[in-house]
């Protein structure tokens, strides 16, 4: 008899199982799709600093591929005169120095006058790269940036500068290998829908009011 009663009530808890898989796979697809759509668009606007969120630094201190296209977005949009400064945010990770002073040197050979790059080089996370270049920013009087990143990080990387207080426009790298190949494009981007689902905080983060 206790056999065939946990037989009978297997079947709705397999259901409610299904069904609550099913909503959560809607969701984290569903997140992922904006996350897409926010990080094609192109919304720099002119603004205080242009901010270039660090990646990965290779052996021997040479920018990667999503590192260069980074930079030379964030050189463009400084060439444009969309903001007189531009802030290199990223700490020392695997291989030294830091992002940020991997970047620095990049966007000098490119025609960057040093005057007007600014480092930070603590951060090691996306959090970390709005709370330690709020600091930065703060003591600059900057209001509005425009965060360059690849597209698939751009969403989650507006809503943590919300948080500090700041007006967040956007510029992606889309020449970013991260971007441009199919498989790798929607690793990251479901990777980053999940990172917003799990912090709805941030996900929430509304613009500054004036």
């Amino acid at each position: 008899m206790p056999p065939l009663a946990l037989k009978k009530g297997a079947g709705p808890l397999r259901r409610w199982l299904f069904v609550g898989l099913g909503v959560a796979t809607f969701g984290l697809y569903g997140m992922a799709f904006v996350v897409d759509r926010f990080g094609q668009r192109e919304r720099a606007v002119p603004s205080d600093v242009v901010v270039v969120l660090g990646a990965r630094v290779l052996p021997g201190g040479s920018p990667s591929p999503a590192l260069r296209a980074r930079v030379e977005k964030a050189v463009e949009l400084y060439h444009r005169g969309l903001a007189p400064r531009l802030l290199f945010s990223g700490g020392v990770g695997i291989n030294p120095p830091s992002e940020a002073r991997v970047m620095r040197d990049l966007a000098m050979r490119l025609g960057v006058p040093e005057e007007a790059c600014l480092l930070e080089e603590q951060s090691h996370s996306t959090e970390q790269n709005a709370r330690f270049s709020s600091d930065v920013l703060r003591s600059l009087g900057a209001r509005r940036v425009v965060v360059v990143s690849d597209p698939y990080h751009l969403l989650r990387a507006r809503q943590y500068f919300r948080l500090h207080g700041f007006e967040v426009a956007t510029s992606p790298a889309f020449l970013s290998e991260r971007n441009m190949g199919f498989v790798d494009r929607c690793y990251w981007t479901v990777r980053e829908a999940a990172a917003l689902l799990l912090h709805p905080r941030v996900l929430f983060a509304r613009e500054p009011s004036r």
